[in-house]
């Protein structure tokens, strides 16, 4: 057997650069690239190693480590999971900003490798810059935080351990069942130590994506189980969009004349005036998915987390009779709210239902109201996308929404959006017509994602436009990757919505009886001693202008006509700051979301919702 020598960051990146996945007989180049910030730690082991091959493993530089991470996370999940992108930072606080991109990569089932710099393996120059020391174990660095929100994590103290750790690492990142956030976490010392390795480790390497049956003559099972319901309710979770299985969907559903509900993650892979599309469900959801989702007595949830918000806090199914199954590849999400569990990948688990229900001339018993609901909902959304300010110099943010959804923004425009109240507007009254257009990372519902998830977007469809829509207080928090942005010549448009700070909280905050306290963007008002003064005037296009975005600050609709035509034009990275009416977004639309209400307080609203809340509790399931 030959061997190379190479430092163990060489042969990372060389063994990195030779993955390779098999989707359906397509063979795709897995890993594209890394993106980071050097500092000590990688600089020297793993900047070495990626300088000297620069041409064929792409570094970008991103301006805070989190972001690396975001870029990552965005890449893979506009690839559908088929390309993806490594995170890379130098020791101590570059690491642990990654350590919120992890946790978002793994909420959101994305896979993405995190490479933090680590301490001396040898230990002989403790302590380091930047190392915390922990007087009861000296075998753990800050890295080790990585290990409560990674799939699989590693600390590779010696060359040869880099094999075995590189091979685990792909095992667990191309496995649609286990994929998310991998972390190598890689020593000073060792990532610049020499090792003779095999030279069979540099190989190509294909891995096979292999789609999971369903288990022999479960499908006949569910299928009976189905048969026996007369108002089932399929949801339509991201499981769906990364099997691509949306034409089982939509001929599943015509079929069977069964209605369909959409998470954020499922979100746009089958348009929104298909016929049997309810659209979000749940405390996000639509009215037309939340009244069928009452009475339905079977529950098809298809790829999906079931998370509190697409369940209402499990309130959103009340019939007596209702059955769940669970089509998942995740064992974990299958058996959830007590569910049949299908193990299986949703493109065959739907194919091998298809031809049980069939056989059995099965057809769900709901009559026109399906068509009447949505008619219902279809109204109240173009209502929502008119809505008129009551204050002049703002616009609602409702219509903020309809003027880009309804000819604003070409139609297969890619929409990217994480947290505050826009995610719950988007999923109820954005209307996609083009297939992987609705980027949201909800899973996390991560600050900070928006811009740097865009970014990673635009890498994965060049040719596509991408808009970021989020909040003042998100963009506060997090918009230095425009710089990033500027840099590499990645043309985004991003829209801040500028209500004043973080509304969505205030509305959790005021909706269960607590004054008013810490969440708009307010001066501090000296009789009060609170932060309820005025709100604190921020130009946002003004702070995009001192990057070198073209920018315009609206606030009206003329105005916000007019800088979506010439953003759309710019060969800069644009920012419109369009300024909203305060609570201008959408309500709850009969559903529940189960929130920490004190139980008691001195203020007799806060336990009037607390009682409030006990009540819905009664009607929550209990699993």
């Amino acid at each position: 057997m030959k061997n190379i020598e190479l430092t163990t960051s060489q042969a990372l990146f060389r063994f990195l650069d030779n993955q390779y996945i098999n989707y359906d007989g397509e063979e795709i180049k897995f890993i594209e690239g890394i993106s980071g910030i050097f500092g000590h730690g990688c600089v020297l082991g793993m900047g070495e190693a990626l300088e000297s091959m620069s041409e064929s493993f792409k570094f970008y530089r991103v301006s805070n480590e989190q972001g690396a991470g975001h870029i990552a996370t965005g890449f893979a999940k506009q690839s559908n999971r088929k390309r993806m992108l490594c995170a890379t930072s130098s020791v101590g606080p570059g690491a642990m900003n990654m350590v919120t991109a992890a946790a978002t990569a793994t909420a959101n089932r994305i896979p993405a490798l995190f490479l933090p710099g680590d301490i001396f393996a040898s230990r002989q120059p403790d302590p380091v810059l930047q190392q915390v020391e922990q007087e009861h174990d000296h075998s753990i660095s800050s890295n080790d935080a990585f290990r409560a929100v990674s799939k699989y994590w590693d600390r590779i103290v010696r060359p040869e351990q880099l094999m075995s750790a590189a091979i685990n690492a792909m095992r667990v990142l191309t496995d649609p069942a286990l994929t998310g956030a991998v972390t190598l976490a890689m020593p000073q010392d060792t990532a610049a130590e020499v090792y003779a390795y095999p030279e069979t480790f540099f190989a190509k390497r294909v891995h096979y994506i292999q789609r999971r049956p369903v288990a022999p003559g479960l499908a006949e099972i569910v299928a009976q189980k189905i048969a026996g319901k007369k108002r089932p309710l399929i949801i339509v979770g991201g499981g769906v969009r990364y099997s691509e299985a949306w034409e089982e969907v939509e001929n599943f559903a015509a079929k069977f004349n069964i209605p369909f509900s959409e998470t954020q993650a499922g979100k746009g892979i089958v348009d929104w005036d298909h016929e049997y599309n309810l659209g979000g469900i749940g405390t996000t959801g639509t009215l037309a998915s939340n009244r069928i989702a009452r009475e339905t007595d079977c529950l098809l949830a298809i790829g999906t987390r079931l998370n509190d918000f697409h369940t209402a806090s499990k309130w959103a199914f009340q019939n007596p009779e209702l059955t769940v199954i669970g089509i998942n590849v995740n064992p974990m999400d299958a058996y959830k709210l007590d569910s049949i569990p299908v193990l299986a990948d949703a493109k065959l688990a739907l194919q091998e239902l298809y031809s049980c229900l069939e056989k059995i001339g099965y057809k769900a018993e709901y009559s026109d109201e399906i068509k009447s609901i949505k008619d219902e909902w279809n109204l109240e959304v173009d209502r929502l996308c008119e809505a008129e300010s009551v204050e002049p110099g703002k616009m609602t943010q409702t219509k903020v929404i309809g003027m880009m959804n309804n000819g604003g923004i070409a139609d297969n425009a890619i929409i990217v959006c994480a947290s505050g109240s826009l995610p719950s507007d988007l999923e109820r009254i954005w209307r996609t017509r083009s297939r992987h257009t609705y980027h949201l990372e909800y899973a996390y519902s991560c600050m900070g994602y928006e811009i740097p998830g865009a970014i990673g977007a635009k890498l994965a469809e060049p040719d596509r436009d991408v808009w970021v829509l989020m909040g003042d207080g998100t963009y506060l928090m997090y918009h230095q990757e425009i710089v990033t942005a500027i840099q590499e010549g990645i043309k985004i448009n991003i829209v801040v919505v500028d209500n004043g700070g973080w509304q969505c909280i205030d509305n959790l905050q005021t909706s269960q009886g607590i004054p008013r306290f810490g969440c708009e963007l307010r001066y501090r008002n000296e009789e009060t001693r609170r932060l309820d003064g005025e709100y604190v005037p921020i130009d946002f296009a003004m702070n995009a202008k001192s990057y070198g975005c073209d920018s315009w600050r609206v606030t009206c609709e003329e105005e916000f006509t007019e800088a979506l035509q010439q953003a759309a034009q710019s060969k800069k990275i644009t920012v419109i700051d369009v300024k909203s009416v305060v609570k201008s977004m959408t309500d709850g639309y009969e559903t529940w979301w189960r929130a920490g209400t004190p139980e008691l307080s001195k203020t007799q609203a806060v336990m009037d919702a607390s009682a409030v809340m006990q009540k819905y509790l009664k009607d929550a399931k209990q699993y």
